[in-house]
């Protein structure tokens, strides 16, 4: 809260006002003076801690003003005068006759009583002045939730106006609106009203009050506490005392670790245990009139608007007592206003019922409440509902929504697909160039209600929307559609371009014309291997789904019958590739059986050897010819990579 304070000042006089002690910080920290004419000596005022402050070095306490001879007795041994005679005060007690006092003088002890009206003087002059200023200081604690605050100024002869300015903590003001909407597209009437406190320990009476609206940096500090900085202590530096242990004599010797699930099994972890409808034609009359005409004016408020703020200056002063609250209007605009419905989650049921203002004035209007009331037909003077209204700037839009509206259904369901639109080939690999397409439908049901529909959609990254986008912001994407009274289903759709790897063959195998059969394993290694299972098939879809106008279609289309031509090689070569197997097999039997016969029986069995050593040399020789044309065919499918 700024406050802001001013008058007529004579030559050689001080400001003086009160402050709240929790705002002093504050006015130390944000003071300024107006005075043309004169000079600012500084700002004066009791110390945070004002009692303690005023009795330190003091003979007496606080407790000891509670009575005259408690106040007397603190002051016992210090030169007085009293009924004529100067000595030291030795004591001090009430009698029947008045006070009685015992002075030692040079002569010795003596006793007084002093009547009513008869009087206690200090001698020491300076310490009579300390007790006068703590006294004062006593009178000041006891309203110690404020203090009274001196700005020293020195000034030329004569009056003048001179006013200061400070900011302390206070309650925010709190705008409220009310807000009356058409039924379809017009006007909207937008009362602002505004929540202020009075917390600031003085009456206002007849001040002239604004209300800014901005976001700027707001710090404490405490400057009216004394602060002292804690020292680290420097310990006395003495001869180190000697400390010996005492012999308690033999101990027994420690005990053996437990076994194995003794202890450590103990210790063991436990196992864990109607609204109104809206858009909809209704009946006008005098009852909308008289609504609108029945709605007292407001008296414009004076704004002024900078960088990050905007301040609405009241028309009239106010009076508001302290501790009060009051609510005061300061603002009655016509705003162009278009209900509509209003789609934040696809997942609800129904939509909401809003409107779009536009800011047509030249200040901005500060976040706040809006309290919704109808203008026409069978909505006139009826609440609606209440809604958010954030900051709008001059010219700016805002859609705020007050309710659901049950009379409007509708749905929603999202699918998608990924279709090739191009091929590339690199050497060994076929790049796919893809385009993902997700989309999102939503059926609406407006039951024969005509009017504007608003969806916001959150973003989805790497993707490019196909809809008319109206606005971006904090909502996410924003369309709209104008529905027209019978169900309608909306799309909106998401494209993304990107690319998809298809190898030939496995890297990892190294170069397909180096292989050998007898060391590669075929079987094991088959899906890696250009013509293996699975590449083909996949060529065959992306052929199938590509574009006829698609780049690079007609090399796929070379290239799926070179991979079906590597397929059929390499399946004759896995075939050559077992017979070489079994008769490798054969040869391997043939050797032991000769190695295990004797006479007649082993000449049959070298004679069955040579023969299964001539299939097993054949069956190889297949085998490298159909591996031979195999490569051959993976030849031809790199050159045309």
């Amino acid at each position: 809260m700024q406050l802001e304070r001013g008058g007529p000042l004579e030559a050689g006089e001080s400001v003086t006002f009160r402050a709240p002690t929790e705002d002093v910080d504050d006015v130390l920290k944000s003071l300024v003076v107006r005075d043309a004419a004169g000079t600012l000596e500084g700002l004066r005022l009791p110390a945070q801690d004002l009692e303690a402050e005023a009795f330190r070095g003091l003979p007496v306490r606080p407790a000891d003003f509670e009575n005259r001879v408690a106040l007397l007795r603190a002051l016992r041994g210090h030169l007085v005068e009293a009924g004529g005679t100067q000595g030291r005060l030795a004591d001090v007690e009430e009698a029947e006759a008045g006070l009685r006092l015992a002075l030692l003088t040079e002569a010795g002890l003596r006793g007084l009583v002093l009547r009513e009206g008869e009087e206690v003087r200090l001698l020491d002059q300076a310490l009579a002045a300390r007790l006068r200023r703590a006294a004062e200081a006593l009178a000041a604690a006891r309203t110690s939730d404020e203090r009274v605050v001196e700005i020293r100024l020195r000034g030329t002869a004569g009056r003048r106006e001179v006013g200061f300015t400070y900011v302390a903590a206070a309650p925010l003001w709190k705008p409220s609106w009310r807000l009356v909407v058409p039924p379809g597209q017009g006007e909207a009437r937008l009362q602002g009203w505004a929540v202020v406190e009075n917390r600031s320990g003085a009456d206002w009476e007849g001040v002239r009050l604004s209300l800014v609206s901005g976001n700027p940096a707001a710090f404490h500090q405490p400057l009216y506490a004394p602060i002292r900085l804690d020292r680290p202590e420097l310990p006395v530096r003495v001869a180190e005392q000697v400390v010996v242990q005492a012999d308690t004599g033999a101990r027994p010797p420690p005990p053996a670790p437990p076994p194995a699930g003794g202890m450590l099994a103990m210790l063991a972890p436990a196992p864990a245990p109607a609204m109104a409808p809206m858009m909809r034609s209704a009946p006008g009359g005098a009852a909308a009139d008289r609504f609108q005409q029945e709605i007292a004016a407001v008296p414009a408020a004076l704004a002024v608007s900078s960088a990050g703020r905007v301040a609405f200056t009241l028309p009239a002063p106010v009076t508001i007592r302290t501790g009060e609250t009051a609510n005061l209007p300061f603002l009655d605009a016509a705003l162009p206003a278009e209900r509509l419905w209003w789609v934040q989650d696809l997942n609800a049921r129904n939509p909401l019922n809003a409107v779009r203002l536009r800011n047509a004035g030249a200040a901005v209007l500060p976040d706040g409440l809006a309290t919704v009331y109808g203008a026409e037909g069978a909505e006139a003077g009826a609440f609606l509902g209440d809604a958010e209204l954030r900051a709008v700037a001059p010219g700016e839009q805002r859609i705020v929504a007050f309710a659901r509206d049950r009379d409007v259904q509708f749905s929603s369901a999202n699918g998608g697909s990924e279709v090739p639109t191009g091929i590339r080939l690199r050497p060994g690999v076929v790049v796919v160039a893809t385009l993902k397409r997700e989309e999102t439908a939503l059926a609406v049901d407006p039951r024969g209600a005509k009017g504007r529909l608003v969806v916001d959609l959150p973003p989805r990254a790497g993707m490019t929307p196909r809809f008319p986008v109206a606005s971006e912001g904090d909502f996410g994407l924003r369309t709209e559609a104008m529905l027209e009274g019978g169900v309608t289903t909306l799309r909106f759709g998401w494209e993304r371009q990107g690319e998809t790897e298809l190898p030939l063959w496995d890297a990892g195998l190294g170069d397909p014309m180096l292989l050998r059969w007898r060391e590669a394993n075929v079987e094991q290694n088959l899906r890696r291997l250009p013509g293996g299972p699975g590449t083909l098939e996949a060529l065959t879809t992306i052929l199938a789904r590509l574009p006829a106008e698609a780049p690079g279609r007609d090399r796929l289309a070379a290239l799926v019958p070179a991979m079906q031509r590597a397929r059929q090689l390499l399946e004759a070569a896995r075939t050559a590739i077992r017979q070489y197997g079994t008769a490798d097999a054969a040869l391997v039997r043939a050797r032991a059986a000769a190695d295990d016969r004797s006479g007649a029986a082993k000449e049959q069995a070298r004679q069955a050897l040579n023969r299964a050593s001539q299939e097993a040399e054949r069956a190889g020789a297949a085998a490298d010819a159909a591996w031979e044309a195999w490569q051959g065919a993976v030849q031809a499918l790199r050159a045309m990579g």
